[in-house]
């Protein structure tokens, strides 16, 4: 996209001037994502950029300061998904997009020994009705964290 590019996008029923969101979130540069939380967007915009934002951090997770700001973006994004999910149902015709941001939170959560919180994203998810895309789904998901957490109590403590 080229930078003073006249860009339009459908929202809400209407055609719009994309904003500094959707430039932000689409553009997969963090620094202009994180410079964008800030502004105010339709929910759609404001979603896909809670979920690049945790995306982009995800991938470099294995940094102690990208894995704190994707746990504090993901968290963020589940907190507002709630006020998020009624205007993204109406802009994808009566479902739910894919939410990875439920899946890679419960998945970090888990490798952090979080295992209570991590169940509680997919219980979350569940209560959306989202996939996670694999076949078993977050129940799934929730089987694998216990069948963790459990190795983990019985894991033998070093001495």
């Amino acid at each position: 996209m080229i930078e003073n590019e006249e860009v339009y996008v459908h929202r809400e029923g209407a055609l719009r001037n994309a904003d500094e969101v959707f430039k932000a979130w689409t553009s997969g540069d963090i620094t202009r994502m994180e410079k964008a939380i800030g502004h105010r967007t339709n929910p759609s915009d404001r979603h896909f950029l809670l979920l690049h934002l945790c995306a982009e951090t995800h991938k470099r997770r294995a940094e102690p300061q990208m894995r704190a700001k994707f746990l504090g973006y993901a968290r963020q994004h589940l907190d507002e998904f709630r006020m998020l999910a009624p205007a993204l149902k109406r802009e994808f015709h009566g479902t739910l997009p894919r939410v990875p941001s439920f899946q890679t939170l419960a998945t970090v959560l888990a490798e952090d020994g979080a295992f209570e919180e991590a169940i509680e994203v997919c219980e979350l998810a569940l209560g959306y009705g989202l996939e996670d895309g694999t076949r078993s789904g977050f129940e799934g998901r929730i089987t694998r964290i216990r069948r963790k957490q459990q190795q983990t109590l019985n894991k033998p403590k070093a001495r």
